[in-house]
This record gives C-alpha cells, structure tokens and sequence, in this order.
C-alpha cells in the first residue's frame, strides 16, 4: 500500500487559532480560518524566532485569499488586497471560510514561526504542505516544536 498524504505531502494542525507553528519541514504553510453564522472575523498573521514568539511581529505577505461557505455547497471566490497581515471576512455566509497560504520565503530573515490569531470566535487550521522530508504519519515532527 502507498504513503497516503499525511506525512508525504502534508502535515496539520487542526486547531492552530494563536499557535506558533515551525515551517522548517514545509514550503509553504495554508491556514484554513472558519466562523459560521455570517458573522465576519479578522485573522492576523505574525511571524516570530522561536516557539515561545521571540521577536513577534505582524507579517504583511498576505495578497490574496479564497472564501466561501465552507460547507462545500459553493465555489470559492478570489479576493485580493495590497499585502497585508490580515485577512477580514465579511459579516456574510459566503465568507465563512477563509483560505491563505504563507511561502517560507516569505518570512523575515532569522524567522521560522508563524501563527494566525483569529480577533473573533473563528477556528484556525495550519496545514504545511510541500514537506521536505516525506515521512509515516507517526514519525511527522510535531509543527509547533
């Protein structure tokens, strides 16, 4: 039987809301962002030196993002700004879920952390995705070490 994606393509973290997450092991790291209700949310991303968020600061990369329902009942819909550490979704249902991805070239040199911080009740997943080292699910590296 072949490696399925956990561990050959990806890696997660399904509740990633204000959790520093290493992006040594990937290429590039997509962050899914979720809040029911139509309400809206604003999510922040940061970038730090270390777990324990040496150094934090805002990381204005983001220059576009998808959103839609994220029931899976709607296509998603491209939305563009000028670089930004945020990503706000509008008080709407067809911007409930919000999608990003962050290059690991993207951070500051001597960077390695990155985490999104939703301001409301939204949820936070941190997929890496491109892994430089292919491995079996249960010799993945934890992605907040």
């Amino acid at each position: 039987m072949g490696q399925k994606a956990l561990g050959r393509l990806l890696n997660s973290t399904p509740a990633a809301d204000g959790v520093w997450i290493n992006m040594r092991e990937a290429s590039g790291i997509l962050f899914e962002c979720y809040l029911g209700g139509g309400a809206g949310d604003t999510y922040t991303l940061q970038e730090a030196r270390d777990a324990s968020g040496t150094g934090a600061q805002n990381l204005a990369v983001i220059t576009e993002y998808h959103t839609n329902t994220g029931n899976g009942s709607d296509a998603w819909t491209r939305r563009t700004q000028a670089a930004a550490a945020t990503v706000v979704t509008a008080a709407s249902a067809t911007q409930n879920a919000a999608v990003f991805e962050v290059e690991g070239t993207s951070l500051s040199d001597g960077f390695k952390y990155v985490k999104v911080t939703s301001t409301g009740s939204g949820t936070v997943r941190a997929v890496h995705r491109d892994l430089m080292t292919q491995r079996t699910p249960a010799n993945l590296p934890a992605m907040g070490a």
